[in-house]
Parts: C-alpha cells; structure tokens; sequence
C-alpha cells in the first residue's frame, strides 16, 4: 500500500558530504511528520532529525550545525544533507514517516536503510 525507497548512501571522506533521500509513494493523504535516524554496529538506532508538516524541524545534538533536514510534499521526499561528516556518522540511515493512508489509516513507515561510511 505504502513503498518507502532510500538513496543517496555511500562512502565519503571524513569532511565531506553526502544528501540522502527518501520518497514515499502509495496510497497517501498526509505524512507528518518525516524523520531520519541511523543505527552503528553496536548501538541502538537513535532519531537523527525531524521535519513536521509546518516546516519546524529538530536534530541530534550530535548533528546540529551540520546536518539538514527538508521536504518535497508535492514528491513525498525527505532529505537529509550531511555536511562536514565525521567518522561517527558512519552508521545505516533510515527515514521513518508518519503516514496517513487515503482511507485514513495511520502508519509508521520505515526505509530500507543506507549505510553512510566515513572513512579516509
């Protein structure tokens, strides 16, 4: 009914940056709101950012200053641009929205996850 596809993952040196996307696409009315989290070997998945439908947004202590999170409502996509990376970003990123189905069923949807890798 609701399909999430993640994209934008890879290997970057330590100071670069990558952008991740996630486009949702099925049968929607409403998400809101969209978030990113990641999960390092070891560790538990932790919330990265969020984005609600009035364009508010949060993040991580760890990320603040380098990390943005935006929306393409008219494409169902959430992004998520990682700046000045660092070793201990690396971990899978995953989206999570809070859908709303046309026959106003309310879901929480997960990506299939990318894995970012920071690494010289």
């Amino acid at each position: 009914q609701v399909e999430l596809v993640e994209s934008g993952g890879g290997l970057v040196q330590p100071g670069g940056s990558l952008r991740l996307s996630c486009a949702a696409s099925g049968s929607i009315f409403r998400i809101n709101p969209m978030a990113w989290y990641r999960q390092s070997p070891g560790k538990e998945r932790e919330l990265v950012a969020t984005i609600w439908s009035g364009g508010s947004t949060s993040y991580a202590d760890s990320v603040k200053g380098r990390f943005t999170i935006s929306r393409d409502i008219a494409k169902n996509t959430v992004y998520l641009q990682m700046n000045s990376l660092k070793p201990e970003d690396t971990a899978v990123y995953y989206c999570n929205l809070q859908i709303t189905t046309t026959s106003l069923r309310a879901l929480a949807v997960w990506g299939q996850g990318t894995l970012v890798t920071v690494s010289s």
